[in-house]
Parts: structure tokens; sequence; C-alpha cells
């Protein structure tokens, strides 16, 4: 495992924590409103993590954060066209992002229990993957760097 800086391995911690949460709530039978909202706010949780680690890498390699109103689809694509992640991952993590925008600006009545499993069911190889691919960027990017610079 490469040395990830403290600020990433503190996120990591974080989202470790959300997902052993998250399978919690998800053994429950019989999910009413309230754990369906509690399943979706640790898929929320796990998204803004991954946000996180990606804003932490910008700032370590002092990278131009995007700031735009559309601003965090930028940062997956930028975290793709910096070697970051890479764009199948960028793909996968757009599921999130889709869900992070309709949990934030909709209600807990409206979550939909299928599409709750399908995020929740795919989370573990996302977030292996995720590491993997942030480890190796570590490894084979140790300068701060702006492309083009």
């Amino acid at each position: 495992m490469a040395d990830l800086p403290e600020e990433i391995l503190a996120q990591k911690e974080h989202i470790e924590i959300t997902l052993e949460n998250l399978k919690d709530a998800e053994m429950r039978s019989d999910k009413s409103v309230i754990e369906l909202s509690a399943i979706a706010t640790f898929i929320h949780n796990f998204y803004n993590g991954i946000e996180n680690i990606i804003k932490q890498i910008y700032k370590i390699k002092h990278l131009t954060f995007p700031k735009s109103e559309y601003w965090h689809k930028e940062l997956v694509q930028k975290a793709v066209s910096h070697g970051i992640i890479s764009a199948s991952l960028a793909h996968r993590l757009y599921d999130y992002l889709t869900f992070r925008h309709s949990f934030v600006h909709g209600y807990g009545y409206m979550l939909e229990e299928e599409e709750l499993k399908k995020l929740s069911d795919n989370i573990t190889d996302v977030w292996s993957t995720f590491l993997s691919e942030i480890e190796q960027y570590f490894n084979t990017d140790p300068a701060p760097h702006e492309p083009g610079n």
C-alpha cells in the first residue's frame, strides 16, 4: 500500500466506518422509510468521501479545482484527465454522483429500495477500485504538477 497522505487516510477511515454502518442498515428486514433513509445517507456519505479524497489530491498536487456550477461532475472528469482515476471508474462513480444529486435535492420518502440496493451492491467493488487507483497514482506520480506546466 502506498504511503497515502494523512488527510486521505482520515477520509479512508471515515468511508470504511460508513461502509460498515451501511452493511448494518442493509441487514434490517422490512425496511421502512427510516431504514431506507439511513442506507441512502450512508451511500451519500460514501460518495462525499470519494469527492473529499479527490479534492485532497488536487490540493496536494496543486491542481486547479473546478469552480463552475457543475463542479461535482467536473471534479471526476478532471480526475480522469489528471490520471488520478480511470475513465471506467469515473463511469461507475457517475451513478453515485447522480444519486448524490437526487438525495440532496429530493425527499426521503421518495427513496426506492431497488435503486439503493443496486448502488449498495456495487459499493465495495467501487471502493476497492478507487483505493487501488489512487494508490497507483501516488506510486507513479510523486511530484505535484498541473498538466501543461
